[in-house]
């Protein structure tokens, strides 16, 4: 019988036995073309996946330093968020979690092993009649249930990969907004810097003025006020300046700020596409593009429930010992549900529910995409107008007024007050350029974000 036993077992285990592999595949799209030469966070895998030796090896991406630098770089910058960013490193992971979901999806149930003994008596016998079942059930999956549900927990890994690049594009943006912010600040602390040296020469000038009797005391507190004032603008743009840099600094998951500068230049001499071209990549956003995705996700779920309403098979085999007779017989048997009742109608109504409703969100997205794009173009562009302006009129009409107004104040052709006027107007036509540069970078970043790839520059012109 011990033979009888074993032989059994090993047929019945060999016959349900077997599960079909599972290797796990990148569920992430190709990285769109806006900053895809900068390296990214990627969650390491359990398992390393083993090299297909059809395809050539890819080249090793070029080594960034993670260590912040005291001066850092717009290059810089993108290199440490992107490799360092704590939400982008959470999408990641999240990509892993949808792999681990497949393979889970792929899994067959487990087997059973079950025993009975019947006619067991309480007298002497004991044992010794009893009849002794030993089986071994496996359900059979119908429907094509298993091969539905690995497709569709791939769909979802593929919109995780989706929702990664997706964060990717958002955090560099944020450090390209960041970026031109700390650098705009910096621009102002050092304007506005100048504006107090102004301010003191005008204070100490009008003060010899007033002791040869050239001005009144009235200028020279009219002229104090301005320098309290330039200096009041001067501790506004410390603080701006920190305010920046923190949040730069917060790009790569730094809570504190360890670099003294930035370096960069605000000038830029943007090549604007016409709106229509750059509609017609819209596509490349990823917000838009995992719609397609999803739509085959809405289906696969139709597809899960509908198989959700065909019965699963349970299969039984094992073997049944007399213990009177000393006898052994093989038992076989199977349990397969009626579905009467519940044919999981209301699984499948809400699945197509489901996919109507991902048909209006794709349209709601689309829509969305659009407008964003037209209103960002439409910032990006009286950006540039602004900036050649200011370029062509404001600061060389400021600088030639606040330098001859100067010149004849120290020869007694202007007051006090028209020294005070050209350096106000100076003051804020440098800051209003300034803006309007740092306007320019954003209103450029959010073109970017939105096509998903760079817009073109010429090469680096000189300053105004």
């Amino acid at each position: 019988m011990p033979h009888l036993k074993a032989v059994a077992l090993t047929c019945i285990t060999a016959w349900m036995a077997g599960c079909a592999g599972y290797s796990p595949e990148a569920g992430r799209p190709d990285p769109r073309p806006l900053g895809r030469e900068y390296v990214a966070y990627d969650a390491p895998a359990k398992e390393a996946k083993p090299k297909e030796p059809t395809k050539p090896a890819a080249p090793a991406p070029p080594e960034v330093s993670t260590e912040v630098r005291d001066r850092v770089s717009l290059r810089d910058a993108l290199a440490l968020a992107l490799l360092q960013n704590p939400g982008l490193a959470a999408f990641s992971w999240e990509i892993r979690a949808a792999e681990a979901r497949r393979l889970q999806a792929s899994l067959l149930p487990n087997p059973a092993l079950g025993t009975e003994m019947e006619e067991i008596t309480g007298d002497r016998t004991g044992f010794n009649q009893t009849e002794t079942t030993v089986t071994l059930s496996q359900l059979v999956l119908l429907g094509g249930k298993r091969a539905k549900r690995m497709r569709l927990a791939g769909l979802a890994r593929d919109l995780a990969g989706w929702d990664y690049e997706s964060k990717r594009l958002d955090v560099f943006t944020d450090v390209v907004r960041a970026f031109v912010d700390t650098l705009g600040a910096q621009k102002q602390l050092a304007l506005t810097e100048e504006t107090v040296r102004i301010a003191e020469g005008v204070v100490r000038a009008t003060e010899g003025r007033v002791k040869a009797g050239a001005a009144t005391p009235v200028d020279h507190t009219r002229a104090k006020v301005a320098l309290a004032s330039a200096r009041i603008e001067l501790a506004r743009a410390h603080q701006a300046l920190a305010s920046a840099r923190k949040r730069l600094s917060a790009t790569w998951g730094d809570t504190h700020t360890r670099f003294t500068e930035v370096v960069g230049e605000l000038e830029i001499d943007l090549i604007l596409p016409p709106l229509s071209s750059l509609m017609e990549n819209i596509s490349q956003n990823p917000d838009l593009a995992r719609w397609v995705v999803e739509m085959d996700r809405r289906r696969a779920a139709i597809d899960v429930a509908k198989a959700q309403a065909v019965p699963d098979l349970e299969l039984s085999a094992g073997y049944r010992h007399y213990a009177d007779d000393d006898v052994d017989t093989f038992v076989a048997g199977f349990s397969l549900p009626l579905p009467l009742f519940d044919r999981n109608q209301g699984g499948i109504m809400a699945s197509r529910a489901n996919l109507t409703k991902a048909g209006e969100e794709r349209r709601s997205a689309e829509v969305r995409i659009a407008t964003a794009l037209a209103e960002a173009y439409a910032s990006l562009a009286a950006a540039v107008k602004e900036v050649k302006l200011l370029e062509a009129d404001v600061l060389p009409g400021a600088k030639s007024a606040f330098a001859a107004v100067e010149e004849g104040y120290e020869r007694g052709k202007f007051t006090n007050s028209d020294l005070l006027d050209v350096q106000k107007t100076l003051a804020d036509a440098r800051r209003q350029y300034v803006q309007a540069l740092v306007g320019l970078h954003r209103a450029k970043a959010d073109v970017e974000r939105l096509t998903g790839q760079p817009l073109p520059v010429r090469n680096a012109r000189p300053k105004p």
